[in-house]
């Protein structure tokens, strides 16, 4: 695989691992304090009941990842308060804003789809006292460049699919535009050579599909790559 016009933007499974590794071991360098990206390793059945076959694949996990969403409510009081039932003049009226921090709880876990060769970020979080959350309880908690990615981007789809290996719910994004985005990210990149590229390939993924869900990626794992930061202001 090279920058060449030819290439999709997809990589192989092979591939996949190896970028894997290099994400896991720049994310502990620069993100010590918080918990580790960790491989998984599981057994997929293929075939029919007795004919059954098993292969192993392994895929990428975060847990208990904790972010802050920040929710916002306004009131309005008159400054010129009475005890009479007179009628309120709008223009005396002040608006009081109240912020509010909670904290939730995030498990991130990042697949490998064999039919779109690209990676698949699958995700789900939690309140404080272990509700989970809905889609609304995570977008209210986003920044608004990252709302706004998730409503207008096509790649940002978000949807409620069973995870492959766990049989269970989770949120995820479709990954259907996703090698078209990474060959644009990399179609400026002076990097062509082969390691190079499969060595940033997901720290430059996470740095755009994490955004969207809170999940900051340090600019210094990006460092070397000649990638433009997503969401920059310049």
């Amino acid at each position: 695989m090279g920058l060449c016009s030819s290439w999709d933007g997809t990589i192989s499974y092979s591939e996949f691992c190896d970028a894997a590794r290099a994400l896991s071991e720049k994310w502990k360098l620069s993100n010590s304090a918080c918990p580790p990206w960790t491989w998984v390793h599981c057994q997929k059945p293929i075939g029919f009941l007795h004919m059954r076959c098993f292969y192993a694949q392994c895929y990428l996990s975060l847990e208990n990842f904790y972010c802050c969403s920040i929710s916002k409510e306004g009131t309005y009081h008159d400054q010129n308060q009475s005890s009479g039932e007179e009628p309120v003049d709008d223009t005396t009226l002040i608006s009081t804003e109240f912020v509010q921090l909670e904290v939730h709880q995030y498990d991130f876990h990042i697949v490998y789809s064999a039919s779109y060769r690209v990676p698949v970020l699958y995700f789900r979080g939690y309140r404080c006292d272990g509700q989970p959350l809905t889609v609304d309880d995570i977008e209210k908690g986003l920044p608004a460049n990252a709302l706004k990615t998730l409503k207008e981007s096509k790649w940002t789809f978000m949807t409620r699919e069973e995870h492959p290996f766990l049989n269970r719910p989770w949120y995820t994004f479709h990954p259907c535009g996703t090698s078209e985005w990474m060959k644009l990210l990399f179609s400026d990149s002076s990097s062509s050579e082969h390691g190079a590229v499969v060595e940033q390939y997901l720290v430059s993924w996470l740095s755009v599909v994490g955004q969207v869900v809170g999940l900051q990626v340090p600019l210094e794992m990006l460092k070397g790559s000649n990638l433009k930061p997503p969401f920059s202001s310049d």
